[in-house]
């Protein structure tokens, strides 16, 4: 891990984010090295899980919307030494809260999930 990225925050978030990062259908995993996923301050919020559907080979991020905060760092950095403004893939999608919420119900009452066939997190 960089060092300027700090111990992920392992506490409940406080209230719910203006907006939560949903992976769309571009990602790949970054080939088993995902960028989000270290950028991501929160821990256990975002994983590398197997994708055995579209990606078998690299994997697929998996975003845990009831710790996702909605901070975009997953969306707004590149990897050290790069000139990359955020995932090179374009996967990774701020949607409102209230768009999230009418599709897959309140985030208060939706429990955490841990994907199956977790690579990294």
């Amino acid at each position: 891990m960089p060092p300027e990225i700090k111990e992920k925050r392992a506490a409940p978030r406080k209230r719910k984010p203006k907006d939560l990062a949903v992976i769309n259908e571009c990602c790949t995993g970054c080939a088993g090295s995902p960028v989000c996923v270290e950028l991501c301050p929160i821990k256990d919020c975002m994983f590398l899980v197997k994708d055995w559907k579209d990606a078998p080979a690299f994997g697929k991020i998996f975003v845990d919307h009831t710790k996702c905060i909605g901070c975009k760092k997953c969306t707004s950095q590149g990897p050290e030494g790069t000139f990359l403004e955020g995932c090179p893939w374009n996967a990774i999608d701020m949607v409102p809260t209230p768009d999230f919420e009418a599709k897959n119900g309140d985030l208060d009452v939706l429990k955490p999930v841990i994907p199956p066939f977790i690579l990294k997190s």
